[in-house]
């Protein structure tokens, strides 16, 4: 074997820029492959100032609904030692999380932050007024999902439980079952089957819910009144509310990995550059120099 040559070959392999990206209400955060995180978009509450933060393998972003009297959000980071950071708004205590320990995935819904620890065990701080942090009773779980309003957790069975408002039956997960993954937003919830079709419950008002017919899908995402969906050849699906054209993904191709903010869609593709579309008022889409 010419290990000389394997080794010029593994040089020129360029290890992706962006390998995780979250969407809040008007802002958009990054995260690189060296554990750094960047962010554009709305900074009034302090949501981007992650410029600091090391060691980073995953982050999340607290979404708002759109409303004149919303848009203040939060910043969340877990590192890789299962501590968590946070950044933003704090009105309701959602900052509050530097005595985490031992988590392995986290959330972040509107006003609140959610986190799962090592032995499937649940925890959240932050507006609680709908008992959508009621989340201590929960066992054996293996990931989290918050919309505004409602909680959603995973377990190892497959099945989902959810706490939280549920006006328009976006907890009615009772019957679900195989699930993989789920997404939550701001009215609605999204589960994602090990067959790689996609379940949707709640408010429907924007066609949001209308995934039934979606197949090969590998990730989901919950926008505030749309769904995205990554199917396994890299191209995008979109259903829902599309006033800011968060829904235009058609064309985009070589996708692995999806988010979805209030009104904007973010994309990572192989390479690692990042693409977005949807509403962009506070520069939340100017992700044009997010490169591989």
């Amino acid at each position: 074997m010419d290990y000389t040559s394997s080794i010029e070959a593994a040089l020129k392999v360029k290890r992706p820029k962006y390998t995780a990206i979250a969407a809040g209400r008007r802002h958009t955060i990054g995260l690189r492959s060296d554990g750094t995180v960047t962010a554009v978009g709305d900074h009034k509450v302090g949501q981007c100032n992650v410029s600091s933060w090391r060691d980073i393998v995953a982050i999340a972003a607290g979404n708002v609904h759109m409303a004149t009297n919303t848009g203040n959000a939060h910043t969340i980071g877990l590192t890789s030692h299962g501590t968590v950071v946070a950044v933003g708004w704090n009105k309701h205590d959602q900052c509050e999380v530097n005595n985490w320990r031992d988590i392995v995935a986290i959330a972040a819904g509107w006003r609140r932050t959610v986190g799962l620890k090592s032995d499937g065990t649940v925890i959240a701080v932050g507006r609680n007024n709908e008992g959508e942090c009621d989340v201590s009773s929960w066992r054996d779980m293996v990931a989290v999902a918050a919309g505004d309003w409602h909680t959603a957790g995973l377990k190892s069975d497959g099945t989902v439980t959810i706490v939280g408002n549920n006006q328009y039956g976006q907890c009615d997960v009772s019957g679900w079952s195989d699930i993989v993954e789920v997404a939550a937003g701001y009215l609605h919830t999204v589960g994602l089957t090990s067959g790689g079709t996609v379940v949707a419950v709640g408010g429907n008002k924007h066609g949001q819910c209308e995934v039934s017919n979606w197949r090969a899908i590998t990730a989901i995402a919950a926008g505030s009144n749309h769904t995205i969906g990554l199917q396994s050849d890299g191209t995008v699906v979109a259903v829902g509310w599309n006033k800011y054209d968060q829904c235009n993904v058609g064309n985009w191709s070589d996708i692995v990995a999806i988010a979805a903010g209030c009104a904007h869609t973010l994309g990572i593709k192989s390479d690692g550059t990042v693409v977005a579309v949807g509403d962009n008022e506070y520069g939340q889409c100017d992700v044009r120099g997010w490169c591989g």
